[in-house]
């Protein structure tokens, strides 16, 4: 057999472990997973002495166009992907207008053709106007699934009482993704917010968390619908939630992971700001706890950059929100090296775990007759994070001068090459495909 592509001498981390093998590709798809001959390749990839993992997915990134472009595009956001070794991402539906049926999800769809670094699928926005034809909308082509916030979000797309959100978990059938906290805690606690971001965590306390949590997992099993838990930050909220793994699957995030209150608004100010709040270190020692325990499901960046001029308003008038997209490997690949957790539970949390829970066709695995999404990492390289490095319109990112061990060396996408050794190629994104709806089959 001949091959488009061989990538040969790496250490592929796979469903089978850890081990030496080369890959073979052809029209796109892995053809071969083993010791390959030579002089079966149109073209070659000298992996030695790197990891090649499943194409990264981020399941989680707010890229702002339309409406907000001054702080992101789609070009901008998924070229940052591509830069930090990310293949495909799932984007947000607060964007302006708001994302919230399928002419709207059409049109970002058309926006992304041809500019998308990345794969990409969008969130229809679930709203008290929309919930009856949600189970129309969440099947249009390019569609994930549907996003509900029950706080942190403002017009439409709020929707803070029971009701309906009941009637939206109960018109569909695909998983739900929930940002879990709960408005009217919120709207009752403004007061404690004061003029400084540590008071963030405060204001947006560990119970509105809990609580909301508490609310979507009644109304899920009333409804009997899976649902998804967003940036989940609380022990509280992830106690709750291995007990209900029936029906809810389960995200944290590596700033979650990474910062604590009240280190992190001290030394970063509005920076550190996001919703749900960085929590102090019982809250983040829980978090990894989960992760060990298997509780987590995916990891997802948040990625929702704002401009440093908006970031350096005082708060609360300082928006929330951080861009991450490109930085969540680089984060998760250092954690391995101080031996937080393994290589194979990133891989679990960043490649196999979206799609398992989302249901991605061809992505997520190194198997013979997938998709040929691979990104390759260079377990021992040291790089300093800067804002400098940002491919982000906003500029910044809240790792500024961080040191990590573990980098991107190369992101291919269906057998492509879309950037290696920070070099970019040319765009490759598609839209994902869904075995329950979200795109049609070739």
């Amino acid at each position: 057999m001949s091959f488009d592509l061989v990538l040969r001498g790496g250490t592929v981390v796979s469903h089978r472990g850890i081990g030496a093998a080369d890959i073979g590709v052809t029209g796109g798809r892995i053809m071969a997973v083993g010791d390959i001959g030579k002089d079966q390749a149109g073209q070659e990839i000298d992996a030695t002495g790197l990891h090649i993992l499943p194409g990264v997915i981020d399941t989680q990134v707010h890229f702002r166009e339309p409406g907000m472009e001054e702080a992101e595009d789609l070009e901008s956001g998924t070229r940052g992907a591509v830069l930090g070794g990310v293949t495909g991402v799932f984007e947000m539906p607060n964007t302006k207008p708001n994302t919230s049926d399928p002419d709207a999800l059409a049109d970002k769809v058309r926006r992304a053709t041809n500019r998308a670094w990345c794969d990409f699928a969008f969130y229809m926005g679930g709203t008290a106007q929309n919930a009856t034809k949600l189970a129309e909308y969440e099947r249009v082509p390019g569609c994930c699934g549907v996003k509900v916030f029950m706080g942190a979000s403002t017009g439409d797309l709020l929707v803070a009482e029971d009701e309906p959100l009941f009637t939206i978990l109960r018109h569909g059938s695909r998983r739900v993704a929930v940002h879990c906290e709960d408005n009217p805690r919120m709207d009752e606690r403004k007061d404690l917010r004061g003029d400084h971001a540590r008071n963030h965590p405060v204001w947006r306390d560990a119970q509105s968390a809990l609580l909301a949590t508490q609310r979507l997992l009644r109304l899920a099993r009333e409804a009997r619908r899976r649902v998804h838990v967003l940036h989940v930050t609380t022990a509280e909220e992830m106690e709750l939630l291995a007990l209900n793994k029936d029906i809810a699957t389960v995200e944290t995030t590596p700033q979650h992971l990474t910062l604590a209150a009240p280190d992190a608004y001290e030394r970063l100010g509005t920076r550190a700001q996001m919703n749900p709040p960085i929590r102090e270190e019982h809250h983040r020692a829980a978090l990894w706890r989960a992760i060990q325990a298997g509780v987590v499901d995916v990891l997802g960046s948040d990625h929702a950059p704002h401009t440093k001029a908006n970031k350096a308003k005082t708060y609360p008038e300082s928006p929330s929100g951080m861009p991450g997209v490109q930085t969540i490997l680089p984060l998760m690949l250092d954690h391995v090296a101080a031996g937080r957790l393994t290589l194979l539970q990133v891989v679990d949390l960043l490649c196999h775990g979206p799609a398992r829970v989302w249901g991605i066709v061809g992505k997520g695995r190194i198997a013979v007759g997938g998709e040929a999404d691979f990104t390759v990492v260079d377990l021992k390289a040291k790089r300093q994070i800067t804002d400098a490095m940002m491919a982000s319109k906003c500029g910044w990112t809240p790792y500024d001068g961080m040191t990590v061990t573990g980098w991107p060396m190369m992101t291919i996408i269906r057998g492509e090459t879309v950037m290696r050794d920070g070099e970019l190629h040319r765009p490759q994104g598609q839209p994902f495909c869904f075995f329950e709806g979200g795109a049609t089959f070739s």
